[in-house]
């Protein structure tokens, strides 16, 4: 199965139009924050450096930039755009669903936007799907079985201690705190767009376990969902890293949880296996051929430009 051309095109505009959402929002906070780290200090989780305007973006929304520009950039180059288009939408949903009981008018109609443009990939990638017929370029290529499978044990290991900590966090933290991680309030949240943590960390968990999965089996839509969780997966390492050498900027877990051995090597192996899986599925993603090609006994397809008397 791939996309048709007018597909890929309504794709690709609709993540151009995703993209566009988030670069407003950034050069507003720069125009805020101006040319220093005070919005990366935010994105990163200290509270000192949000002063009295909040940031409207959070570390999620340029993560969530670069899969809108790659899903762009592969549905104009390759037909094998339908899964990818599902997988930024499905996963935009998720992440902006929170926004709908967020404070602020602003806040609402971003939200309201960006599932709309999110719903729209969705339907666009399933109602502009095609079976291959004589000539067209063919479905995906299976991942090979060791990135496969080396990427799906990251995933599982990685879903796995993410639930653990989380379960953790529950037992340690007051019942409005741990409410509040997944509802979002001031307490855990510095920018208007940021997705609650609890939440955040639940879709992750959602996504990696899945990702796993489809590694495993050697699905056809392993790598755009793995290469969202892997991307998703080192953002959550980085935070953590901070979070880990700079115990005092980060309001979302209790600081006596941040010293711990278990959750330093937690946040640090999070920023390993992101990478390593964005590496393990990031190789060339080329259509297997048209088995049509191949058959014997069926007239090879016509040129590109035909000579005279064909």
């Amino acid at each position: 199965m791939t996309a048709t051309r007018s597909a890929r095109l309504v794709g690709a505009a609709l993540c151009a139009a995703l993209a566009l959402v988030i670069v407003v929002w950034l050069l507003r906070d720069l125009a805020v924050f101006g040319p220093s780290d005070g919005l990366l200090r935010v994105w990163l989780g200290d509270g000192d450096a949000v002063g009295h305007d909040f940031p409207a973006t959070s570390l999620v929304d340029p993560l969530l930039l670069v899969a809108y520009t790659a899903a762009a950039v592969m549905s104009l180059r390759s037909p094998l755009a339908a899964p990818v288009f599902t997988a930024v939408g499905v996963l935009t949903i998720a992440l902006r669903l929170p926004g709908l009981w967020a404070a602020g008018t602003e806040t609402l109609v971003t939200t309201v936007l960006s599932l709309g443009l999110a719903t729209g990939l969705v339907v666009t990638a399933a109602a502009g799907r095609r079976v291959d017929r004589l000539g067209e370029s063919g479905t995906a290529r299976r991942p090979r079985r060791g990135p496969s499978t080396a990427a799906g044990v990251l995933c599982l290991v990685a879903g796995l201690a993410l639930t653990g900590w989380e379960l953790r966090l529950a037992q340690l933290s007051p019942s409005e705190f741990t409410v509040a991680r997944f509802t979002g309030a001031r307490t855990v949240l510095l920018s208007t767009l940021a997705v609650p943590p609890g939440w955040l960390n639940a879709v992750l968990v959602l996504l990696l376990l899945t990702a796993a999965g489809l590694a495993f089996a050697r699905a056809r839509s392993t790598r755009p969902l793995g290469l969202a969780a892997g991307l998703l997966l080192a953002g959550y390492g980085i935070t953590g890293v901070a979070a880990v050498l700079r115990p005092a900027w980060y309001v979302a877990v209790p600081t006596p949880v941040l010293t711990t051995g278990p959750y330093e090597l937690t946040a640090l192996y999070a920023l390993l296996a992101g990478v390593a899986v964005l590496v393990l599925l990031g190789g060339t993603w080329r259509p297997r051929p048209s088995p049509y090609r191949a058959s014997p006994g069926l007239p090879p397809a016509p040129p590109a430009h035909r000579p005279p008397g064909w």
